[in-house]
C-alpha cells in the first residue's frame, strides 16, 4: 500500500490551482495529475468544469493539505466533495493515475 491520498474536487481550473498551491504550502505533500469532469448539468453550476486535485503524502500531511485546499476553494468558487484514503490498495493506485485532461 502506498502513501495516503487526499482527493479534493472543486469548481474550476483556476480554483484548483489556488487550492493545490495552498495545500502544498501548508504541508509536505506532492500533487498527482489533476482530473476534470464536465457533468451533464454543467450549465447550472457556479463554474461548468469540475477539477479533482490529488494530494499525496503521509496521512497527517494530506489532512493538513486538504484543510488548506478546502479553505482556499471555499473562499473562491467552492468545493464539490473531498475524501482522504489513508492506505490505497494497489487497484486504487492504478485508478488514481487516470485523468481526462488529455482527452476532449
Amino acid at each position: 500500500m502506498g502513501e495516503a491520498v487526499g482527493i479534493l474536487e472543486v469548481f474550476g481550473l483556476a480554483t484548483a490551482f489556488m487550492a493545490a498551491d495552498a495545500g502544498c504550502k501548508a504541508a509536505d505533500v506532492r500533487l498527482e495529475n489533476f482530473d476534470k469532469n464536465k457533468p451533464a448539468n454543467a450549465d447550472s453550476l457556479p463554474v461548468p468544469l469540475l477539477v479533482c486535485i490529488k494530494f499525496r503524502g503521509s496521512v497527517a500531511a494530506v489532512e493538513a493539505a486538504m484543510e488548506a485546499g478546502i479553505a482556499m476553494a471555499e473562499s473562491r468558487t467552492g468545493v464539490v466533495q473531498h475524501y482522504i484514503i489513508p492506505h490505497p490498495t494497489e487497484d486504487t493506485e492504478k485508478m488514481l493515475k487516470l485523468n481526462a485532461f488529455d482527452k476532449n
